[in-house]
C-alpha cells in the first residue's frame, strides 16, 4: 500500500510472497494485498462494533502482527482509524465523512429519511429505517420521538435477524427453504429470551409478515420495547428496507391500528416515489 508516496513493503512480502518478484504483475499482486489487509482491519472493527488492540486484531485477520502494526500505524496517520487513550485502535472520522458522502448520493435514503421524519412528526415516536447486513438487520437511519423513551438501537447498531419486526421482514421475501436455513444459521437467544428461534416457526413468521406487509414484535430484543414495521420493496418485490416504529410496548396494543396504518402508508410512498409501486 502507497501512502504519501511511502511504501510499507513489508504488508506486501509477508502476504503475497513476492518480496524477490519484480515488474509490474509483482507489484499488482503486492498492491492488491495490502488493501486486502487493510480491509480486514476494518471490517473486523465494524462487524465487532467495538475498538480492538492491534495484536487483537491479527490474530482474529490471520495476519503477521508486523503486518497488522504496519498497516495500522499507517491508517491511524491517514484518519482511517482512530488509536484510543488505552492503545485499542476504532474507526476513524475519515471513514464517517466518506459515509456521509456515499449516504447523499443515494436517492433511497434521501427519499426514505425524509418521510421517516414525516412518520415521526405524525406518530409522535422514534422512527428507524432498517436494511439487511448479512445475517444482521442494521440501522440506517434514525428519528428521535418527542418522548423522554429511550430506544437502545441507534445509527449502526446489528441485531440478529430473529430478534426484530424488521429482521423477518427482510428474509419475508425469500423462498421458505432460503428462509430457513438462513434462519438456521443466525437465529440467536435475545437478551430478554423472548426472541423465537426455531428456525420453521420463524421462517413462517417472515413470510406472513411480508405477505400482510406488518411485522409486530414487542419485547424480544429490549425489555417493554415494541417494534412495528412495513416492507419497503423494489420493482422485484424484494424487501430492500424497513420503516419501523418504536415505542413503548403498552402503547403498541394500546392503539395499534393507529401505528399499523402510519407505517404501511410511509412504506408505500418511498416505493412509490423510487418508481416501485408499479411492480
Amino acid at each position: 500500500m502507497e501512502l504519501d508516496g511511502k511504501t510499507s513493503a513489508a504488508v506486501y512480502s509477508e502476504d503475497e510472497g513476492v518480496a524477490g518478484e519484480t515488474g509490474g504483475k509483482g507489484a499488482r499482486r503486492a498492491r492488491v494485498s495490502g488493501i486486502d489487509r487493510a480491509l480486514q482491519v476494518i471490517d473486523h472493527l465494524y462487524e465487532t462494533g467495538s475498538p480492538a488492540g492491534v495484536y487483537a486484531i491479527a490474530k482474529a485477520v490471520k495476519a503477521p502482527l508486523s503486518t497488522v502494526y504496519v498497516i495500522v500505524d499507517d491508517l491511524v496517520e491517514k484518519n482511517m482509524l482512530t488509536r484510543q487513550t488505552d492503545g485499542s485502535i476504532w474507526l476513524g472520522a475519515r471513514l464517517y465523512h466518506y459515509g456521509l458522502a456515499y449516504a447523499r448520493s443515494l436517492d433511497f435514503m434521501s427519499i426514505a429519511t425524509h418521510e421517516m421524519h414525516d412518520l415521526c412528526r405524525q406518530a409522535g415516536e422514534t422512527v428507524q429505517v432498517c436494511g439487511r447486513d448479512g445475517d444482521y438487520m442494521l440501522v440506517l437511519a434514525m428519528a428521535d420521538g418527542p418522548s423522554h423513551f429511550q430506544v437502545a438501537s441507534r445509527v449502526g447498531t446489528r441485531v440478529p435477524l430473529n430478534w426484530t419486526a424488521s429482521g423477518r421482514l427482510l428474509v419475508g421475501h425469500l423462498a421458505e427453504e432460503e428462509r430457513i436455513e438462513l434462519f438456521k444459521r443466525c437465529a440467536r437467544s435475545s437478551p430478554t429470551g423472548r426472541a423465537e428461534i426455531d428456525p420453521g416457526t420463524l421462517s413462517e413468521a417472515a413470510g406472513k409478515a411480508f405477505e400482510s406487509r406488518l411485522s409486530i414484535q414487542a419485547g424480544e430484543s429490549d425489555y417493554a420495547v415494541a417494534c412495528i414495521a412495513s416492507p419497503i420493496c423494489d420493482r422485484d418485490g424484494q424487501c430492500v428496507a424497513t420503516i419501523s416504529i418504536v415505542l413503548p410496548e403498552q402503547k403498541a396494543f394500546s392503539d395499534e391500528n393507529h401505528y399499523t396504518a402510519h407505517v404501511r402508508s410511509s412504506a408505500e410512498r418511498i416505493e412509490k416515489l423510487m418508481g416501485w409501486r408499479n411492480r
